[in-house]
């Protein structure tokens, strides 16, 4: 088969407070090799996935949701698949420092900030253009504009994050920004991954890049301290590792840009091997994925936690003329 896009609309988002209702479109980007990519423009959002297992059947090997209504309840809705910012991880008290002005931001986890905010941009319709580039790649560009005090985050930013599916089979997130005044940045997808397709991921095995992780007090907000080794622990993952029920909710650190985390369906035969250039990977088990309990697993590259408190950690703060980038790709395959 040929390669194709293909634009659907499918809606009209009640819309972000800044934007009012805006009409949703989706974008399928199939290379006619067997993997095929859709995504939404509300949330920058990645909805399916489908990729051939060792029998050549084709599946969706990321957790969707049935329908716009749904991605737009909150309450049914725990960032599945969306494109999350200014700032991915936790803001503990909701505040920080930038050149000795605090800022405050608006708070969604009891006292504290998280993935953006109440309206971060995984509520946001964004502008989209697709293309096939002469390599064969099929590329879908997403731009939004948030404005200075959005969420309470200093400067006007510009963002976009790119999807780039190769009939080589590899799926990339090549996100990029730039702001009007020095701000924070820490952009991500938040897909939930499930190689056989369905059912829990019990059966999976995940191997992380990470020899240590992140400590957290009981809101999920980093100790003082370094990230603890975990070498011979439960969370020690270099080595292909069954889920079994164990849950997992943790951000890794990792040991090197050449790959990240790899995860294996035995049953299907999926193979996904994550590269990133990002510090850190957070792993989630979907344990508290109301009616769906471990339907997927997130393995979300990006900054540390609380990054924007903590001078020992890698720096998120991005300053006027500089461009922020992240990229991240998933390689599949079967066997």
């Amino acid at each position: 088969m040929a390669a194709s896009i293909r634009r659907e609309r499918i809606g009209t988002s009640a819309g972000h407070p800044g934007q009012g209702p805006t009409p949703v479109d989706s974008y399928t980007l199939d290379t006619g090799a067997g993997l095929a990519v859709e995504v939404w423009t509300y949330g920058a959002q990645l909805v399916r996935v489908l990729v051939p297992d060792r029998e050549g059947r084709t599946g969706n090997v990321v957790v969707r949701l049935p329908d716009l209504a749904a991605y737009e309840d909150r309450a049914a809705n725990p960032y599945v698949g969306s494109t999350v910012g200014r700032y991915c991880r936790c803001v503990a008290g909701g505040r920080f420092r930038l050149d000795g002005v605090e800022h405050r931001l608006d708070r969604n986890d009891g006292a504290h900030h998280i993935h953006g905010g109440p309206a971060g941009f995984d509520r946001y319709v964004w502008e989209a253009e697709a293309e096939q580039r002469a390599d064969g790649v099929l590329a879908l560009r997403l731009r939004l504009e948030s404005p200075d005090g959005d969420q309470g985050y200093p400067g006007t930013l510009s963002a976009e994050v790119c999807y780039e599916v190769s009939p080589e089979g590899t799926l990339a997130f090549d996100h990029r920004a730039t702001t009007t005044a020095a701000t924070l940045v820490g952009l991500t997808n938040h897909a939930y991954w499930n190689l056989a397709g369905s059912g829990r991921v019990d059966g999976h095995r995940l191997a992380l890049n990470s020899g240590r992780a992140v400590v957290f007090d009981d809101e999920l907000i980093p100790l003082p301290g370094p990230p603890a080794d975990i070498t011979g622990g439960p969370l020690d993952h270099r080595r292909l590792t069954p889920l079994d029920d164990r849950r997992l909710d943790n951000c890794f650190v990792l040991d090197g840009p050449e790959w990240a985390a790899r995860l294996h369906d035995p049953a299907s035969g999926r193979t996904m091997r994550v590269v990133t250039d990002q510090p850190a990977v957070g792993v989630y088990t979907a344990d508290g994925f109301a009616g769906r309990r471990r339907c997927g697993i997130c393995l979300e590259a990006g900054p540390l936690p609380d990054a924007p408190n903590r001078d020992d950690y890698p720096p998120v703060r991005l300053d006027p003329g500089e461009t922020y980038r992240h990229r991240t790709v998933h390689h599949f395959s079967a066997r």
